[in-house]
């Protein structure tokens, strides 16, 4: 199964839906994301669909509602979840300022100190 992101206003995902391989491919048997566009923009009436993969080896992430649309990155990003966090341009997902402890216990990000507090 092939999946495809939905993209509204502001190039946000608003609906991600599966589409069997089947669907993608041409005269040939090679699988074509315009071929996916086409099936769904039939299907849906809406024209503006990216094709993204659970794996990552598509658009950097797999699209998910909320999630932005980067057309210069040609990256899916999703929300940030914190004002101090940083986009990672290599993976295109946000990271806290200080790296979380490896120590084998639990921690949560504390927004206010921009650290990383033991979850008792």
């Amino acid at each position: 199964m092939a999946s495809f992101a939905k993209i509204g206003l502001n190039n946000k995902v608003i609906e991600v839906l599966s589409v069997h391989n089947n669907e993608l491919k041409d005269s040939n048997g090679v699988e074509q994301e315009n071929i996916g566009i086409d099936f769904l923009t039939k299907l849906t009436g809406w024209a503006i669909w990216k094709q993204t993969s659970y794996n990552g080896n598509i658009r950097k992430n797999h699209a998910g509602i909320g999630y932005t649309y980067d057309e210069d990155r040609d990256a899916f990003i999703p929300q940030k979840p914190y004002n101090s966090w940083i986009l990672n341009e290599e993976t295109c997902l946000w990271e806290a300022t200080v790296l979380k402890p490896d120590d084998g216990q639990k921690y949560i990000w504390n927004e206010n100190t921009r650290q990383w507090d033991l979850n008792e």
